[in-house]
């Protein structure tokens, strides 16, 4: 089989790790409509230097995933240089990629995600780290505009500078976490700061959006999380370069990710497409009742029957 490389000729549009949504059922969905990179939800090199087989089961990806990013988050070159020796033995990955940007307390407090924004040094030697270790075709890395303040064109030369193929950049600091205004300005000026492939990343949410955020950033991506979550097609939208989204193709993306829950998940991922339900919903006349009655449903073939029958007789309000 022919791998397909990245190419940056044209915009490419990244599926965001997100932690409990972006599961291989999602990201294989997300794919097959249009994705051009996934990525793994974002492991502990910690975790995986000890040989947690939880952490080591999120590396697992669906044939799709062509090219295919893992992102691990770690402080310390030695433990992230034995998890990239993990990560060599792993076939199917293409990309492995840093996070420098998650601002989750659990995270920063162990020195990890946008923590090393506070410790350039560090950072640049663990990516030269990772790019010296890994037998991947790439190494990326995910980055914010700061910690407290912005520094990012120092950030992202630094990224540069220490081996990086290309950077993801969240547009807030570490202290605007997720609700401080995204500063797309800030963006446009890493990409013209450096030569490497810059991905924008923050608070896209629809196919406008996306569109406006490429042409006013100068970006070579967009990465794209919480956006399509209950939206996966933006992906379709993007890649097809069409507003408008048909319901029949909704309906097919919606049932196809229930059916790679059951078959990733089994039983249980009946209950664990509840919350999946309760964001495909939002806009729907009658959602409120789809919810309530799908909290009462454990049998995989009444819950499908139940989102065939309201994905494809609902109304869209707005």
């Amino acid at each position: 089989m022919i791998k397909k490389k990245l190419s940056f000729d044209e915009p490419i549009y990244v599926l965001a790790p997100l932690a409990g949504f972006t599961d291989l059922p999602f990201r294989s969905v997300v794919k097959k409509f249009g994705a051009d990179l996934t990525v793994s939800e974002m492991l502990s090199s910690n975790a995986l230097v000890h040989g947690s087989q939880k952490t080591l089961s999120m590396i697992e990806k669906s044939p799709n995933e062509d090219p295919y990013s893992v992102q691990i988050a770690g402080a310390e070159v030695d433990v992230i240089k034995r998890a990239v020796e993990i990560l060599n033995e792993q076939d199917g990955i293409d990309v492995i990629d840093l996070n420098c940007g998650c601002p989750v307390p659990k995270v920063v407090g162990h020195g990890s995600g946008s923590s090393l924004l506070l410790n350039l040094p560090l950072m640049g030697d663990i990516i030269k780290t990772i790019k010296e270790t890994s037998n991947k075709n790439l190494t990326s890395v995910k980055i914010r505009l700061g910690f407290e303040k912005k520094n990012h064109i120092e950030i992202a030369k630094i990224v540069e500078d220490s081996g990086a193929d290309f950077l993801a950049v969240h547009g807030r600091t570490r202290a605007g976490k997720f609700k401080a205004a995204v500063d797309y300005d800030a963006i446009a000026e890493i990409k013209k700061a450096v030569k490497i492939p810059v991905i924008a990343n923050g608070d896209i949410d629809s196919y406008e959006k996306a569109k406006w955020v490429l042409e006013h950033t100068g970006a070579d991506g967009v990465m794209i999380g919480r956006g399509a979550v209950g939206a996966p097609w933006i992906f379709h939208q993007l890649k097809h370069g069409t507003k408008n989204i048909d319901k029949n193709l909704k309906h097919d993306i919606i049932l196809e990710h229930f059916d790679k829950m059951m078959e990733f998940y089994g039983p249980h991922g009946v209950v664990m497409f509840r919350k999946h339900t309760h964001t495909y919903s939002k806009g729907y006349k009658g959602a409120s009742a789809l919810r309530d009655s799908v909290n009462r449903i454990v049998d995989a073939k009444e819950y499908r029957a139940t989102l065939d029958d309201f994905f494809s007789n609902s109304e869209i309000v707005c």
